[in-house]
């Protein structure tokens, strides 16, 4: 493989170049946590953590009520809940997919 940057040849699996220290491969995407908007059950706080886990959200739910349970913990779990609510930012809703399903059912109303 060559540098990209300086054209120097380089080992396949660098992501930096020894040479110029030019970026090689581009930065993976990171995920960003949001409020889940298809699977909540108040808010979307749990549902939200576990799309940006990559779990079950009611595993996430079981694990949160459970520290909850925690004497003491109760208050604790409910205002991080509603802080968390607060903080997290909505999941984007996409417009387009509302408006076609609308488009359609009035379309079969009509036919």
């Amino acid at each position: 493989m060559f540098c990209n940057q300086c054209g120097k040849e380089i080992a396949d699996s660098s992501n930096f170049c020894s040479t110029c220290g030019g970026r090689q491969r581009s930065r993976a995407s990171y995920k960003q946590l949001t409020l889940s908007a298809t699977d909540k059950k108040i808010a979307g706080v749990c549902g939200g953590i576990a799309e940006h886990l990559d779990v079950d959200p009611t595993i996430v739910r079981l694990i949160w009520v459970a520290l909850s349970v925690v004497p003491g913990g109760f208050v604790g779990g409910a205002l991080a809940y509603f802080i968390a609510w607060i903080i997290i930012p909505k999941a984007p809703e996409f417009a387009s997919t509302a408006t076609g399903a609308a488009t359609a059912q009035t379309s079969a109303k009509a036919g």
